[in-house]
């Protein structure tokens, strides 16, 4: 197929599907004359992309034409579609038409649908830190494409370590492959959990962790980890933002269990959670806590955004903060 659609907010494994089509596609000798990325910044850049894709490639080889962070997954001005349309069931199989965004397209409309049915669809969404399970599969899954065998307690520790973070991943894994190698060869043995602990860096301080550090009260364990958060320049502002996320979504699940909702999907849909296994986590998480100390401690993290966003010193105001809430459960 000689369409392909990229979407997903993890861009660097984005950009190495990108790298392998690339290099899958063009003749390196002819690769100046072939490729074309094509700026979104353009205002009519799906038009040049359409019809650039249209053009014969010079030499051998395929040509590639990149329209990179498209909206046409989100909007679609009717020229274009038009276009699209036209094009798309042409596209000739010397040619080879690539389209990338980081946000997934909406499945309601007539431009998403028609590259559903024309175009290869690849999704690249990031794992959320809550997904253990999934982490974990992917640090087995790039450790066996790098023949880099671990031992399942080596594979939890590593994914504890580097979280959703894959550009990351793949560089720890390069570091622990020359480690365990000989004479250039990676042993045939599991690495074992003791190679980990001692090259990677388990800076496990994630702000999802202040935030249950938070609702449990521990007020203690929750300066620790802001601490920590700053020390490893995760932006103050940033870990606000995700923050003031976590608990405008248990709010919403404390006050739907309060009325009474039993339904994981309708509390989904309502909290506009993805997946509705997480509801049963979140309820666990906000049980023995009231819409009240909830609404509270939202309050108390607007405020917090609020002066930073002012200016306030980033250390300072984001611990003295982090008491006022933690005093809140």
């Amino acid at each position: 197929m000689p369409i392909y659609f990229f979407w997903g907010a993890d861009e660097f494994r984005l950009r190495k599907a990108v790298t392998v089509l690339r290099d899958r596609t063009l003749d390196p000798a002819w690769a100046s004359f072939n490729y074309d990325r094509i700026s979104p910044e353009l205002a009519d850049a799906p038009m040049q992309a359409l019809n650039q894709v249209m053009t014969p490639p010079f030499g051998s080889g395929q040509r590639l034409v990149w329209l990179a962070d498209t909206t046409l997954g989100q909007r679609c001005p009717e020229q274009v579609m038009t276009e699209l349309e036209r094009t798309l069931p042409r596209v000739p199989e010397t040619a080879v038409l690539l389209l990338t965004s980081a946000n997934k397209p909406d499945g309601r409309l007539k431009s998403t649908k028609l590259l559903k049915q024309y175009a290869e669809v690849r999704e690249f969404a990031a794992i959320a830190p809550w997904q253990t399970d999934q982490l974990i599969d992917q640090v087995k899954r790039v450790a066996q494409e790098m023949n880099l065998r671990l031992k399942p307690q080596s594979a939890a520790l590593l994914a504890e370590a580097v979280g959703a973070d894959t550009r990351r991943l793949y560089n720890e894994i390069e570091k622990l492959s020359l480690y365990w190698s000989e004479q250039g060869q990676i042993k045939t043995e599991p690495l074992p959990p003791e190679v980990i602990t001692q090259l990677v860096a388990v800076s496990t301080q994630t702000s999802f962790q202040l935030a249950e550090a938070l609702i449990a009260g521990k007020t203690a364990q929750a300066l620790s980890l802001a601490t920590d958060l700053l020390a490893n320049n995760e932006p103050a502002l940033k870990v606000v933002a995700t923050l003031v996320g976590q608990f405008r979504t248990w709010l919403w699940v404390s006050l739907l269990a309060a009325e009474g909702e039993r339904d994981v999907r309708a509390i989904a849909k309502a909290a506009e959670i993805n997946n509705p296994k997480r509801v049963f986590i979140l309820q666990k998480q906000v049980r023995g806590c009231s819409p009240t100390q909830l609404q509270t401690a939202l309050s108390l993290l607007l405020d917090l955004e609020f002066a930073l966003k002012r200016g306030a010193s980033d250390e300072i105001t984001l611990q003295t903060k982090v008491i006022e809430i933690a005093s809140c459960f």
